[in-house]
């Protein structure tokens, strides 16, 4: 098993999303002592934005790019094959305005990506077509008030993990599982029991029979 761990948060010690993405990984390394955890930090080294020479190459055949053009897309190349390689996706992603970071924006602009991460064949009914296999994705949420989950009373403020369940399955990663901590504003009583009901869900997901 390899896990790609990724965290977003521009917080360290106060990320309730990276101690909740590292957790996660704990207890499954206790579970299977094999798997290997291949880690980025967006929150440490934001991904390059797209611009249209990066646009300009990526939609050119691969055959007919220029060095310069394949320059553009050094980046995007490693890190859809980081993505391509692992067997299971560990996502930290804090709610900020209501979406998601620009961090996780940029990274999900690097990947997906036509030809490689999907088909685009204009002539089919469904012209759209993913290319990866799919992999279990537990994606860590935190929030500053709680009731964001999808039967919440917040629910249509989300825009995360709607988001995330259009791009992710759009390239072929269809088994989401999302688990919230919220209450990150109030603090005290309220964050803390937010956090260890995230930690009781941490702990069914890999006990449980659905990521194996």
């Amino acid at each position: 098993m390899k896990i790609l761990h990724i965290d977003a948060s521009p917080r360290y010690s106060r990320s309730h999303t990276r101690k909740l993405t590292q957790d996660f990984i704990t207890l499954w390394q206790e579970k299977d002592p094999a798997a290997t955890v291949i880690y980025r930090d967006l929150g440490k080294a934001l991904p390059s934005f797209i611009n249209e020479n990066w646009i300009a190459a990526a939609f050119t055949a691969t055959n007919q790019r220029t060095p310069e053009q394949q320059q553009q897309l050094n980046e995007s190349d490693s890190l859809v094959e980081e993505l391509m390689t692992a067997d299971m996706l560990v996502m930290g992603v804090p709610m900020y305005n209501f979406g998601v970071p620009a961090s996780v924006k940029a990274w999900i602009d690097q990947i997906v990506r036509v030809g490689r991460t999907f088909l685009f064949e204009p002539e089919d009914a469904q012209p759209y077509k993913p290319l990866l296999t799919d992999k279990p994705t537990i994606i860590m949420v935190a929030t500053g008030d709680s009731g964001y989950e999808p039967d919440g009373p917040y629910a249509s403020l989300n825009q995360v993990e709607p988001y995330l369940r259009t791009v992710l399955p759009f390239i072929g990663i269809n088994q989401l599982h999302f688990v919230y901590a919220g209450n990150d504003e109030f603090g005290g009583e309220r964050l803390a029991q937010s956090l260890v009901q995230a930690e009781l869900q941490i702990q069914h997901l890999v006990d449980g029979p659905l990521l194996r």
